[in-house]
């Protein structure tokens, strides 16, 4: 029988089905136990609308490989960063055309009236000169952008 950890692996994000939730950083441990197996996902968002499917999806995925009794648990402690996409998961994101989200900020971030221009590369032709269009897109997570060199627009997953 495969791993449940391998299993788990394969399940992709609701909303980003270009990514697993082990790409997204979403997928934090996977344990078999005696009674089944037990799965333990962090939300992007507090509140993201995706987690009822990511653990119906986990579930079912299991339960298709052979394992009798899933438990998916939700940790918000240490909180999702998007410093945990993995490397594969930002190369997907961008083959997608979304442009992947550079490294979250550090430390405290300086309060301004005035908000800092973000270089954000076109995921399409690479140029930098690119304008926000929309704080938010489809989801919470990404904004919505547009390149002024090839007028493409596209989405952003913001770094958090």
């Amino acid at each position: 029988m495969v791993t449940a950890r391998a299993v788990a692996e394969t399940v992709t994000d609701p909303e980003l089905p270009m990514l697993t939730l082990s790409d997204l950083g979403v997928l934090r441990d996977v344990q078999e136990t005696a009674d089944g197996v037990v799965v333990t996902i962090t939300p992007t968002y507090t509140g993201c609308p995706a987690m009822d499917a990511m653990r119906a999806d986990l579930s079912s995925a299991l339960h298709r490989a052979g394992y009798g009794e899933v438990d998916v648990r939700t940790v918000l402690s240490p909180a999702w960063t998007t410093d945990w996409i993995t490397p594969e998961g930002k190369l997907k994101l961008a083959e997608a055309g979304i442009a992947p989200p550079g490294a979250a900020p550090r430390g405290p971030i300086s309060l301004s009236l005035v908000p800092p221009v973000k270089r954000v590369p076109c995921p399409q032709c690479g140029s930098p000169d690119t304008q926000l269009l929309s704080e938010f897109s489809a989801t919470a997570c990404k904004s919505l952008r547009r390149c002024r060199s090839c007028d493409e627009p596209f989405e952003h997953i913001k770094e958090i």
